[in-house]
């Protein structure tokens, strides 16, 4: 069912990092840095993947996701939910139960026997597809799920999703540049803000955490 209500813009970012803090998704190590999948090294680390196992703040943020792209894109913008594999299965599955449209989902590469198949579910040409992911970093990985959803005749000018990074400056124009466009309910900004008032790490955490946010591609070296 789609949601009735939905709280403004800032409102929502707040609550998604309050959620995502409060189920400990949200990882912060200066000491330790993680290495991201692009080898670059970070105090920072979001695992939404651990959202599905809340079913209460499963349930909100997808509501909040549902009505943001419907805010953006339109209530009749789409044909067809896809998934990115993995992490984006379960989000879409829900985001396409909410707006009462099928769902399938896509392969990081074709599987290698039987059909070969990147696309799994009904997908036909001329649909109008919505990528549901659980993240964006760069946006890179959402270029190769789009290719593959265009690859069937169908469209693809949305992706959605419920953290975005915000600190790589290239990744929307680089979406923009594949005719995609990006809807997401917070960023590390927001996490980071939200981290401050509620005092959920200690100063020296959250002052180095800031440092990495506003210079991501030389923290590692410093």
């Amino acid at each position: 069912m789609i949601p009735a209500t939905y709280p403004d813009r800032a409102t929502a970012a707040r609550l998604t990092a309050r959620m995502l803090l409060d189920i400990k998704a949200v990882h912060f190590n200066a000491a330790e840095p993680f290495t991201l999948a692009s080898g670059l090294k970070a105090p920072t680390y979001i695992d939404c993947r651990k959202l599905i196992s809340f079913a209460r703040i499963r349930s909100t943020l997808m509501d909040f996701l549902t009505c943001r792209v419907m805010e953006d894109a339109g209530m009749e913008a789409f044909d067809n939910i896809a998934g990115g594999e993995t992490a984006g299965i379960p989000f879409a599955a829900l985001v396409a139960e909410r707006m009462a449209l099928p769902m399938t989902y896509v392969r990081k590469k074709p599987k290698g026997y039987g059909r070969n198949a990147r696309i799994e579910g009904a997908m036909t040409e001329g649909q109008r597809v919505l990528l549901v992911e659980d993240l964006t970093t760069d946006g890179g990985s959402k270029l190769s799920f789009v290719d593959a959803i265009r690859e069937t005749g169908a469209s693809c000018a949305h992706t959605a999703v419920i953290f975005y990074y915000g600190i790589f400056p290239e990744t929307e124009p680089r979406l923009a540049e594949h005719g995609v466009k990006l809807h997401y309910l917070c960023t590390w900004w927001d996490v980071l803000a939200e981290a401050r008032r509620a005092e959920d790490f200690d100063t020296a955490t959250l002052d180095a955490v800031e440092a990495f946010l506003r210079n991501p591609r030389d923290w590692g070296g410093a």
